[in-house]
């Protein structure tokens, strides 16, 4: 894939930080003329030994305020563009689209009090960059924070999640936020031990928040691999909570991560 230069800026990586083997997160400077909502993502560039550039798009973790963009990848053993991506070192180039896409923002809603995000993997991204806006915290009464991961290693950003009390613009809000972390493929004392769809039928989620899901109350944003957002999604329209439309608003937004 191909993009002209009037559509991407080049950008310099500032900060890497590995979580796992297989995951890891990228810094980069950000074009000044780079706009996007919480919840968003980017396309990006790398360019290749041939000259060739491969493009895959990848949310923010950053926040719309900051002066930085970050982004959080998996190694794709083989992948063209995390092998490539992965390889990089501070300093290095990184190609970012002039334009932000998707539409897993709060703007799906036009009402609702509490929030779920239920997030695996590195569908965490999303909701870290909506949990750093202050649009979230004035617009709901309960945020809850579901995030999946196969091991405890996995489980990445747990400072930032557990610093958003130390933000200024957001200490008198975090009273609102219900964090359960998952951990599927080992006991971790402190975080729920079995998938998000397992601990939805079981009725455990909703016993752990301390709130139920219903239509009426709840919006829920669900960021993930393909196969966990379908299985959650049947499930929601079980209970009556369908996907929100342009054409015909609901309580359910979802973003593929794959």
């Amino acid at each position: 894939m191909t993009a002209s230069e009037d559509k991407f800026t080049r950008q310099t990586l500032t900060a890497i930080q590995v979580w796992s083997p297989s995951l890891f997160s990228l810094r980069c400077t950000r074009d000044p003329g780079f706009r996007f909502r919480a919840g968003q993502f980017a396309r990006l560039g790398v360019r290749k030994a041939d000259g060739s550039v491969v493009w895959r798009a990848y949310s923010m973790v950053s926040a719309p305020h900051d002066e930085f963009l970050e982004f959080f990848s998996i190694v794709v053993p083989g992948g063209e563009f995390t092998s490539e991506l992965s390889r990089l070192q501070v300093g290095d180039e990184l190609l970012v689209d002039k334009t932000a896409l998707g539409y897993l923002t709060l703007d799906r809603f036009i009402d609702g009090r509490d929030l779920w995000l239920l997030g695996s993997g590195t569908g965490i991204a999303p909701f870290l960059s909506i949990l750093q806006d202050f649009e979230v915290w004035q617009r709901f009464e309960r945020i809850n924070l579901v995030y999946s991961a196969r091991s405890r290693a996995e489980l990445a950003y747990q400072a930032m999640i557990e610093g958003l009390s130390e933000m200024e613009h957001l200490a008198e809000f975090v009273h609102k936020l219900t964090y359960l972390p998952v951990v599927t493929r080992e006991q971790v004392p402190g975080c729920l031990g079995t998938r998000i769809t397992e601990l939805l039928d079981s009725g455990e989620l909703e016993r752990a928040a301390g709130l139920e899901l219903t239509p009426e109350h709840s919006r829920v944003m669900i960021c993930g691999n393909p196969q966990m957002i379908d299985d959650l999604r049947q499930r929601l329209k079980a209970r009556g909570l369908n996907l929100s439309l342009s054409r015909r608003p609901g309580q359910v937004a979802v973003e593929n991560y794959w």
